[in-house]
């Protein structure tokens, strides 16, 4: 079933010793009488390929003179009778039937047409539109054309002809030809040139593009789809952004697809049905892997929690395995691990913050500013906030040098004094050095009744040599103790081992050695060895918290070649506790920390209730250094603005405060 040189990578097969006329006589009992035996049937039509359940169609009109299709609509009801009819017909039947749909009526199902069309093959399209013609009788261009308008008409009609070009060979002078006519088009251009990006978008092939992503990410600093988030709008900015998830991977586009559909309150059911039946038998194996790896559960454990009855079962069968059971990593995932590392190396972006030194400062009218907002009755936590999230850290260091030599008053004290909750730990958290505050979380982490080891982990994960060497330097000024020995005291095993390793702040600073990259990745792959001297644990720890990140980047490049898997996924396999928690921390910080970040600020309020401690370190701790980064890989990973999450889950002067922070509406 699988094209010549290719692995199969579906999860339904061939059924071995098919029947057709068995299988219809089959389905002609489950259906006969009154009710009918809808296990039989989902049991038997899932487990058959497309071809064969095209055979089975024919077989039971031959035998009983009936259509097999309507007599399952008669007989079943809902999503699961969706789901059982959808198998039925040809994969291009079934695409032309989902447009159909799409375009029929008052409205158009935009997100529909988008997934199928940006998703497909050349030879699925043309199937397509003989399909959509044979079934209907319409022109499939003109129907699309007529329900829709734009820059977002022409890119679908691009798509539809089919013909983007195939040839696995691939001109450099061109590659970075189409990098630099697209930059032009958008980032440089006063306006935006669409034309540009429908032509290079619609016509190259998957490979080109590829390395055109990868030649953008080079010229510009950033990824093409931040580029095309800001350059385009509407439906035509959703289909170019899906067109390139595509390129880049469709396993990838697919799996955060049938997350979307089900992740929430309620489950997009059509999204749902129509990706397990037009993938089943293409790539749904690869979907399972990667929506394991990047959701950390596994594809049929999703389907399982939010699903019901036959139709829960039928999905099941189709999804074709437990990944969460099975613990594997598959060749999908590797590969797209691989790639993430390499865009990791190559990637040059420059790191900004959201707040920046306030021009025309003056340091004596600020501290009057302040004091008039906290002298009498009440408190203008406006004036506050707009002063203080406003200024550089060096500025407001310099404000309580000058509140203190005008009023002889301590403004920290005042700020305490006056401010509560979550707003005073916020605006306190602005007022000390990034050293100051960084000793201070530590402190908290470790002082009394139990560990926050999340915030250890944060903080001596991510900081570098400069900031862990200022951090242990103000630990010892405002505790008179050694952050080592208390990191010592209250933790232990190869935990405490890890934090007091990144605790010395000797990491190197040097480029990629090659060679000895090979040398460290033979070493985290070697699960051999039984001396615990030299244990897994001793192994990472003695290369993750010394190497430098350049380094450590060849390193993962190299581990995924020897045993195509990624360096986390191993890690998540193989450890366990706060020792997991820490080694990733560092993987993580080391491909991408502005991601890292916006990961911690997405679970810091999804869901119930709001981790506020968390959310008010990274703001404050980021906010000179990259959360204008973090803000563009939250868009990116999430899909949502940073400003727009923190708007609908906070509240008050509070939320006033986190707003100027992040500095703008994405």
């Amino acid at each position: 079933m699988a094209p010549k040189g290719k692995v199969y990578r579906g999860s339904v097969k061939d059924f071995p010793g098919f029947d057709a006329s068995q299988d219809a006589e089959a389905l002609y009992n489950a259906m006969k009488g009154f009710g009918s035996d809808k296990e039989a049937i989902l049991d038997l039509i899932t487990s058959r390929s497309n071809k064969q359940r095209v055979e089975i169609c024919q077989a039971y009109k031959s035998l009983y003179g009936k259509d097999l299709i309507a007599d399952l609509k008669y007989e079943l009801t809902g999503k699961f009778e969706r789901l059982i009819v959808s198998l039925m017909r040809p994969p291009a039947y079934s695409d032309a039937k989902e447009i159909k749909d799409a375009i029929a009526g008052i409205g158009t199902d935009e997100k529909c047409l988008i997934e199928i069309l940006a998703s497909r093959t050349n030879q699925e399209i043309h199937d397509l539109v003989a399909a959509y013609k044979d079934a209907y009788e319409r022109d499939l261009e003109a129907d699309v054309v007529g329900d829709t308008s734009g820059h977002f008409k022409k890119m679908l009609v691009v798509l539809l002809q089919g013909t983007r070009e195939e040839d696995d060979v691939v001109s450099e002078d061109l590659v970075e030809q189409d990098a630099k006519d697209l930059l032009e088009a958008g980032e440089l251009k006063w306006g935006t040139d669409e034309a540009q990006f429908i032509y290079i978008l619609g016509r190259r092939s998957k490979q080109h593009l590829r390395l055109v992503f990868d030649e953008y990410l080079k010229i510009s600093g950033k990824p093409i789809e931040r580029s095309i988030r800001a350059e385009l709008s509407g439906d035509f900015e959703k289909l170019m952004l899906a067109v390139v998830k595509c390129v880049r991977s469709t396993a990838e586009y697919f799996a955060e697809r049938l997350y979307k559909a089900m992740k929430g309150l309620g489950t997009r059911d059509n999204t749902l049905i129509r990706i397990m039946v037009s993938r089943s038998e293409i790539d749904m194996l690869d979907i399972r892997e990667v929506f394991r790896t990047k959701y950390e559960k596994s594809l049929y454990n999703m389907i399982k929690e939010d699903t019901s009855g036959e139709y829960k079962k039928a999905l099941l069968k189709l999804c074709g395995g437990d990944d969460d059971a099975a613990g594997e990593f598959f060749p999908e995932a590797a590969q797209v691990a691989y790639r993430m590392w390499e865009l990791s190396a190559v990637a040059k972006v420059e790191l900004r913050g959201t707040v920046q030194p306030a021009g025309s400062f003056n340091d004596d009218g600020d501290a009057q500013v302040l004091r008039k907002a906290m002298k009498g009755l009440g408190t203008d936590e406006g004036a506050i906030i707009e002063v203080l999230t406003q200024r550089s850290n060096a500025q407001r260091q310099q404000i309580l040098k000058a509140y203190k030599a005008h009023y002889g008053r301590d403004l920290m004290a005042d700020l305490k004094s006056e401010l509560s909750g979550s707003l005073a730990k916020l605006i306190l958290g602005l007022m000390l050095t990034p050293a100051q505050y960084d000793a201070k979380q530590l402190r908290k982490a470790v002082e009394g009744a139990g560990t926050d080891e999340s915030v250890l982990i944060e903080i001596m994960a991510t900081r570098n040599n400069q900031e862990i060497a200022a951090i242990n330097e103000a630990y010892q000024e405002a505790y008179h103790k050694r952050l080592e020995d208390d990191l010592s005291s209250d933790t232990s095993g190869h935990f405490k081992r890890i934090l007091v390793s990144l605790a010395l702040g000797n990491r190197d600073e040097g480029p990629e050695n090659l060679t000895q990259a090979h040398e460290d990745a033979k070493k985290l792959a070697d699960v051999s060895s039984n001396d615990s001297s030299d244990s897994l644990e001793t192994r990472f720890l003695s290369i993750l918290c010394t190497r430098s990140y350049p380094h450590l980047r060849r390193v993962f490049q190299e581990f995924i070649k020897m045993t195509n898997h990624d360096v986390e996924h191993a890690i998540r396999k193989r450890m366990s506790g706060d020792v997991r928690d820490a080694f990733v921390a560092i993987v993580r910080s080391v491909k991408n920390k502005p991601a890292f970040f916006a990961d911690k600020l997405y679970k810091s309020m999804k869901g119930a209730g709001t981790d506020e401690r968390t959310l008010t370190r990274i703001m404050v701790s980021r906010s000179e250094i990259d959360l204008f980064n973090i803000r563009g890989e939250f868009m990116d990973l999430f899909d949502k603005s940073l400003h727009h999450m923190i708007e609908k889950d906070t509240s008050g002067d509070y939320r006033k405060a986190l707003l100027v922070l992040c500095g703008g509406e994405d």
